[in-house]
């Protein structure tokens, strides 16, 4: 089993940035993408961004140009860096990660908050 542990977030003013911080541990079975999904209340869990071993990244669109994730796969972790905030990225965001086999891990998740 892979736990990952997540750090950052907090509460930030609209156009502030914060940073989220993901480290895995545990088994050593090889991880294949890394990433973050966000929860915000009443609202379905959506991806945020993700990246795989190679570096290729993705981004929901409504964060393209403001959030960078960024990986380190020697120390199996991974950051998202988070800037110009806005009200309604307000959420719970989770830390995850696919393993070759394609199963899936989840961290604890971390709240951030922006208030206008």
């Amino acid at each position: 089993q892979v736990q990952l542990v997540e750090s950052g977030g907090g509460l930030v003013q609209a156009g502030g940035s914060l940073g989220l911080f993901c480290a895995a541990s545990g088994s050593r079975v090889t991880i294949n993408t890394m990433g973050w999904y966000r929860q915000a209340p009443g609202k379905q869990r959506e991806l945020v961004a993700q990246v795989t071993t190679g570096g290729s990244t993705n981004y929901a669109d409504s964060v393209k140009g403001r959030f960078t994730i960024s990986r380190d796969n020697a120390k199996r972790t991974v950051n998202l860096q988070m800037n110009s905030l806005k009200p309604e990225d307000t959420a719970v965001y989770y830390c995850h990660a696919a393993d070759i086999m394609w199963s899936s891990y989840w961290g604890q998740g971390t709240q951030v908050t922006v208030s206008s």
